[in-house]
């Protein structure tokens, strides 16, 4: 009877650690990010090549020196990019002294239509700190890859198209080594707190 109650516990232990390893293969690559985040295993970041708004080639050693905040996103995003650079510029007010500290960067995955141009007006409605950065599909790709950034570029209707991402803010200390993230909708006074941390301490 032992023997059968052993048997049977073993068999039901193997099955939840095969639907759990099943289940994680599914899972959709913006979960797997955040998962990574949180066990702290993940290699966030490395070399890039891109270019800045006045047309130059701009690579993460510029950034170096300083804790640097990197957000992925677009010009055209109706909602997520306008929030998130809307919420960073306020909570760089509210950092003083402290925002000199460090390096802000937004870093477009659309290559199709964010020109250095394109960046630079649509920056001008944000914090002046704040560093635009595009490139073609190739340069752009390889810097999602090195900062675990999942974006896709989606048809809608009428020909036209908008752009899945990670809605993340990465935050890097001044050796370029992952951080910590911001998530989108995280509240201001914890969005402030990480960055305060960052200033202090990356």
């Amino acid at each position: 009877m032992r023997l059968r109650l052993w048997v049977w516990t073993i068999c039901a232990v193997l099955a939840l650690i095969m639907t759990g390893l099943v289940g994680w293969t599914l899972v959709d690559p913006r979960q797997q990010f955040a998962a990574q985040q949180t066990t702290g295993v993940a290699t966030v970041g490395g070399p890039f090549t891109l270019i800045g708004t006045d047309g130059e080639m701009v690579t993460e050693k510029a950034f170096l020196g300083k804790p640097t905040a990197y957000f992925f996103g677009f010009t055209y995003c109706p909602e997520v990019c306008p929030t998130t650079l809307y919420e960073l510029t306020g909570r760089i007010a509210e950092l003083g002294e402290d925002a000199d500290k460090m390096n802000y960067v937004f870093v477009s995955v659309d290559s199709g239509r964010d020109g250095p141009e394109e960046i630079k007006k649509y920056l001008s409605s944000f914090d002046r700190r704040i560093v635009g950065l595009t490139g073609s599909e190739e340069q752009i790709d390889a810097a999602a890859k090195a900062f675990r950034i999942y974006y896709k570029r989606v048809p809608v209707e009428g020909g036209d198209y908008t752009m899945d991402h990670t809605a993340s803010v990465l935050l890097m200390d001044a050796e370029g080594k992952f951080f910590g993230t911001v998530d989108y909708e995280e509240s201001p006074e914890i969005m402030l707190a990480k960055l305060k941390r960052l200033a202090e301490e990356g």
